[in-house]
């Protein structure tokens, strides 16, 4: 089954969205039915990669066609439970990559969430609160809870499942939420968790309410957050419309971005155009066409449904073709308005993008050949491969060509794209070495050619036309030889040098322990805690230290 990211709110099963004035609502009602696969029942309003391909939708569309939004409320639509986290019985019949994959995206929308630009995300937590439900608070600035003595946040996935919390739920207790470690130790293992006076002691939440003036001051607080956003309330926001994508068993085709499977070398070729039209004199009164969204949308998009549905394509080959200088012209105007509010979440959405495509385990080389435009916010697509190989000397099917490969840096690699370790590409790549990044900074705003491109440490090799062609099929078959689960731990390892975030321990701690213990018997295994939950039998554990 191909799983398919698009989504509407008039198509919703699992979510109601509203917006008043300056405020809007995402009713989480879970439709018990309306699982992604058959197979299990999302009671208690849990949740599978359905029910958060609707919240993503949501938070997409709350940033782009209600500008005016300044706080946003995420709360429960059933009584008695706010959210009961991800649904056990999918997790436990699931697939290892699914599992993963799950967990990854689930992360990515929540860091979605806390990357808002002048939205706020207010928890008004109705109801038990389990797991991925709490996580789901945690994304949020403000955390509500009701206090009517049965209400409680938990996060019971260590004693109940013995998995860890998979959507960053320990991290953020530690490092977002800054809850003392024996505390979250303590918290992190009692299955019914923690309710009322005791955690808001704990910092678990922000504040409590009783039940019956539970909207009132959801309504309060959801206002006075309101009141400290700077987000334009005047503002005409751009309908999403829906995406322009023809797929088939050899690829997928959007108006700016394609895919074309190679299945012999496990591998897919991934081309990125440039615009087509000139960019307008201003960014207001644009729509969904406008080329810098347009081409996010379709990448974003892109990633999602290859990470999803073609799990063994695991060489991404990256490149890009047209004007480097249409390209440069819509950057410069973005740059040049980032108080506009469309320019801002513009170029947060591609910095979100990048980060998606950083965290993908996919092993991804970049092709710079001449026809290429890897200038400034495309040429961060190849600063985000393992490998860049930039052909030095004519195309290979055109010896008489005058066309050479060109890599143009402008501003935007310097920082306005950071990675989820909070610094550039280029200084991830560098590392240790500012007196480089000040060299490549004087670089700027000119076509290198291949040979200063590997002066300045830009590309990995620069093959001539001879060799071209061996050089990118060897490197290919290559990589197709090796262990795609030793790739992947070399590709986490490798690409996010530096310091240390929130975001990276979240993506490395899932990458490193949760694959880890998703694949042993104590959570899988038929005796698993993961297998046995609900059935009345207790797990069986090994009791060895691994």
């Amino acid at each position: 089954m191909d799983v398919s990211f698009d989504a509407h709110p008039g198509s919703y099963r699992h979510w109601k969205m509203r917006t008043e004035g300056d405020i809007a609502w995402l009713v989480l009602d879970v439709d018990e039915t309306g699982g992604i696969v058959p197979g299990y029942e999302l009671k208690l309003n849990s949740y599978d990669l359905g029910v958060d391909i609707e919240l993503y939708d949501a938070t997409q569309r709350l940033r782009f066609e209600h500008p005016e939004v300044r706080t946003v409320v995420v709360t429960s639509g059933k009584d008695k439970v706010f959210c009961a986290g991800a649904n056990i019985r999918m997790l436990a019949a699931s697939a290892h990559e699914w599992k993963v994959n799950f967990c990854k995206f689930t992360n990515e929308t929540r860091n979605a969430m806390e990357d808002s630009a002048g939205q706020t995300y207010l928890a008004a937590v109705n109801g038990s609160c389990a797991g991925g439900g709490y996580e789901l608070a945690l994304a949020c600035e403000h955390i509500l809870l009701v206090d009517d003595n049965s209400s409680a946040v938990s996060l019971p996935e260590v004693p109940l499942l013995g998995v860890l919390p998979g959507t960053g739920g320990l991290t953020r207790v530690v490092d977002k939420r800054k809850v003392r470690k024996d505390l979250a130790d303590v918290f992190s293992t009692r299955p019914d968790g923690v309710k009322g006076k005791t955690a808001l002691e704990w910092r678990l939440v922000d504040e409590l309410a009783a039940p019956r003036q539970f909207e009132e001051a959801t309504r309060q607080r959801a206002a006075e957050l309101a009141a400290r956003s700077n987000r334009p309330q005047d503002a005409k926001g751009i309908e999403l419309t829906p995406l322009n994508r023809e797929a088939t068993e050899d690829g997928i085709r959007f108006e700016h971005v394609t895919a074309d499977f190679d299945r012999s070398t496990s591998s897919v070729v991934i081309t990125v155009r440039a615009p087509r039209t000139p960019a307008p004199s201003a960014v207001s009164d644009v729509d969904a066409s406008f080329w810098p969204l347009a081409v996010t949308r379709e990448l974003d998009d892109l990633i999602l449904r290859l990470r999803t549905n073609e799990s063994t394509l695991g060489t991404w080959i990256i490149k890009t073709d047209g004007d480097a200088g249409a390209v440069d012209a819509y950057e410069k105007l973005l740059r040049d308005n980032q108080d506009h509010w469309l320019a801002d979440e513009i170029l947060r959405y591609y910095k979100r993008t990048l980060k998606r495509l950083d965290v993908t385990s996919r092993s991804l080389i970049a092709l710079i050949e001449p026809g290429s435009c890897f200038t400034g916010m495309l040429a961060e697509l190849a600063f985000a491969a393992d490998r860049q190989y930039m052909l030095d000397g004519p195309p290979v099917d055109d010896e008489d060509s005058p066309l050479r490969a060109e890599l143009r840096l402008t501003e935007a690699n310097f920082g306005l794209f950071p990675m989820g370790n909070g610094i550039s590409r280029l200084e991830s790549r560098f590392y240790g070495h500012p007196d480089h990044i000040e060299w490549l900074r004087k670089e700027t705003d000119r076509p290198l050619t291949p040979a200063e491109a590997n002066e300045l440490g830009l590309v990995t090799d620069i093959p001539d036309d001879i060799d071209w062609e061996d050089e990118i099929r060897i490197a290919i078959e290559s990589r197709a030889s090796l262990s795609p689960d030793a790739c992947t731990g070399l590709e986490a390892n490798l690409r996010f040098t530096g310091p240390e975030t929130t975001e990276t321990k979240i993506f490395g701690r899932l990458s490193a322990w949760q694959n880890w213990i998703f694949n042993r018997p104590n959570a899988s295994g038929d005796e698993g805690a993961l297998r046995r939950y609900g059935t009345g039998q207790k797990a069986i554990f090994d009791r060895k230290r691994v």
